[in-house]
């Protein structure tokens, strides 16, 4: 039996038979899984450990037969088998979606193969037009140093770097001389670029596209030249580019990388979608444990199962447990979205940082007295309308996202006396009404204290004379 298998079979038990809700049964279980974050996977065959990579990839070109086989030659041919992630530092801040292959990645290494993760700063300077009906605003060479000058340190709950790369594109990219790249640009037919439907989309609205544009999915696959890599990660909005770098690789007379790519999260704001920063949706790895906390608790029900696959180490098996029990009425959606929390928490700050995250949560969202709640952020000037008041708060980023609750009927008034709690569901219109007018038309008369409930963040009206 695998050492997989072995701490499958003791979360199984766990997940069977036990009160899921009970905090020395949570934490059990968060040891187990985020001990498995680390565990040793060097005992797997080859062809279970591409089921294993297989398992959590939306694209795996161009089989798990293939990968295992390749696995295998490396072994045979007395080196390691490399697999190599890229990440661009456009901003500061690595958030979790971009965590998604990094976990693959960190368990190709703990498989024993050699993981190499590149941060662009290169490329960076192209942007990745994935995806975008615009070209990227360019970035300075002081903007990308400020971005990737932490980029190591946010990573680093994932890997080893003890054991694995952690390299600079430009290193190599700056050496690359134009006879070279007029060599392999020459033998790339300009539809391979073009095929892409948001390059179709912007040429055919009359929006720009520059060649450096084009050529950004050449100059990414550099990177796999330089590494000589066997396989390499992204996301699936990557699966273009990586299709040029196994290209390239071939034009350069090496063996093309096989490709993984894996699904995009969906934002924590429900809407559909990806994690962005540009959409203010994200939960960055820099966050403090209640914020991650908070921030996973605030996601829909129907992602529950989609973040586990993405962002955990749970195999397929133990989710059907969870799926089976949800459906039976043994286990509350609830508390296994509050599981799911504390498993990302875990994952960056460890098991007693998420533990605490998820007390002081319980404390906050789950006890019947608000008052009971010492550390609530306070609205002081009710003047403002309820929108500006929610903004400044720091529970919304923009009118529409207040709207957006407001509409979702999670925007409430909240009068709590003696223990006692009434909640008025507040609408999109009033909550561009100054909040003193509200809470007069809606709560006049009543005694007791006042809070502003925002989704499921909560802060006390305490206004000044």
């Amino acid at each position: 039996m695998t050492r997989l298998s072995q701490s499958v079979d003791r979360a199984t038990a766990l997940l069977k038979d036990a009160d899921l809700a009970a905090d020395a049964t949570v934490r059990e279980l968060l040891t187990e899984s985020t001990q498995r974050r680390s565990l040793d996977l060097s005992d797997l065959p080859p062809a279970e450990q591409a089921a294993l990579i297989a398992a959590r990839s939306q694209e795996l070109q161009p089989s798990a037969d293939a990968l295992a086989e390749r696995i295998i030659e490396a072994d045979k041919e007395g080196r390691r088998f490399i697999a190599k992630l890229g990440i661009d530092p456009t901003g500061a801040e690595v958030h979790l979606g971009h965590t998604v292959p990094m976990l693959i990645l960190s368990r190709f290494q703990r498989m024993g193969h050699l993981v190499v993760f590149i941060v662009g700063d290169m490329t960076a300077k192209i942007g990745d037009p994935s995806g975008r009906s615009d070209e990227r605003p360019a970035l300075t060479d002081e903007d990308i140093a400020r971005n990737l000058s932490t980029y190591r340190e946010q990573v680093s709950p994932f890997f080893d770097f003890e054991r694995a790369q952690f390299r600079h594109n430009g290193d190599w990219l700056r050496q690359i001389t134009l006879p070279k790249m007029i060599e392999i640009t020459a033998q790339i037919p300009v539809s391979m670029p073009l095929q892409r439907e948001d390059f179709r989309k912007r040429l055919d609205a009359g929006q720009g596209l520059s060649l450096s544009e084009l050529l950004y999915s050449v100059v990414m696959a550099l990177d796999s030249v330089e590494t000589n890599c066997d396989l390499e990660l992204g996301g699936i909005d990557q699966f273009l580019n990586m299709q040029m770098c196994r290209k390239v690789m071939d034009i350069c007379g090496q063996t093309p990388e096989l490709v993984v790519a894996t699904s995009l999260i969906e934002g924590t704001d429900g809407s559909g979608t990806k994690m962005s920063k540009s959409k203010g949706n994200y939960v960055p790895l820099t966050a403090p444990p209640g914020e991650i906390f908070g921030k996973i608790m605030s996601v829909p029900d129907r992602l529950v199962e989609p973040y586990f696959q993405a962002l955990s180490e749970w195999v397929d098996s133990e989710l059907a447990v969870t799926r089976e029990r949800i459906n039976s009425g043994s286990l509350h959606p609830m508390d296994l979205k509050k599981i799911l929390a504390g498993e990302v928490t875990a994952a960056i700050h460890g098991v007693d940082a998420a533990m605490k995250a998820r007390e002081e949560f319980i404390a906050r969202f789950s006890k019947r007295a608000f008052g009971e709640v010492d550390d609530l952020p306070t609205v002081a000037d009710v003047s403002m309308s309820i929108t500006e008041v929610v903004k400044a708060l720091g529970f919304a980023t923009s009118n529409g996202d207040v709207r957006r609750v407001a509409q979702q009927n999670g925007l409430r008034l909240v009068v709590e006396s003696d223990g006692n709690q009434e909640q008025v569901t507040l609408s999109a219109d009033e909550a561009r009404e100054p909040l003193a007018a509200v809470v007069k038309d809606q709560l006049d008369g009543q005694l007791g204290d006042f809070y502003l409930k925002v989704g499921r963040k909560l802060a006390r009206i305490n206004p000044t004379d």
